[in-house]
Formats: structure tokens, sequence, C-alpha cells
């Protein structure tokens, strides 16, 4: 993908993106970075600066608890799933995020279909 086609992420999405691939499964930090980055077909890049401070901010939260593992590679990485808090909320803000995108999506078409 060209580099000016790549941007950065709204307010907010970050989390929710991060929520999304952890619920795959046990996944570390790093890994949750490539993953995003592939899932947006390399469209999104999620720098360390960024992802840390939130995996941090959802475990505060009790959204993602973590544990100490080896990695493939041997080395030692803490590995992220969600909590049962953590669903609930996924559920939740998935819901929202589909109503919202589809809101904006009819505003953008620009149409007044159904409009009295």
């Amino acid at each position: 993908m060209k580099e000016d086609s790549k941007f950065d992420l709204p307010q907010g999405t970050l989390d929710l993106l991060i929520m999304r691939v952890v619920s795959l499964g046990p996944i570390h930090g790093y890994a949750i970075a490539q993953r995003i980055q592939q899932m947006s077909r390399e469209a999104l890049q999620v720098q360390q600066g960024s992802l840390y401070p939130a995996l941090h901010r959802l475990e505060y939260k009790k959204l993602l608890m973590a544990k100490w593992q080896a990695t493939e590679t041997g080395r030692e990485a803490k590995f992220y799933e969600l909590t049962s808090r953590g669903r609930a909320f996924l559920k939740d803000e998935t819901e929202k995020w589909k109503r919202l995108t589809d809101v904006v999506g009819l505003i953008l078409k620009g149409t007044l279909e159904g409009v009295s």
C-alpha cells in the first residue's frame, strides 16, 4: 500500500482495535501491533508509544488481563486476554461504532432520501 494511503486513527479507536485483536486469543504487544497492520491491509501502523500505554490503560480498567509467558522465539512477554468485562465492553463498543459508521455513511452520501 502506498505511504500516502496510511492514516492516523481517530481518537478512541485504538482501544477498540486492540480489544478486537485480543479477542481472537492470547497475544503479546508486538504481535498486536503486527496483527492490526495485517488486518488493516497495511493501512494502520500502531507505534509502541501508543500501543503500550493503551494496553496498560485497558489492563488498569480491568478490560484486559495479562500474564508473562514465553513467545515463539523463547523470550518472555506479557500476553493479553480479554476479561469478561472486556468482552462485554467490546461487544457494546462494536455496536456503537457500527451505528456511528452507518450514520456517517448516510451523511457522506449526501442524499435526502426519506427526509421530509
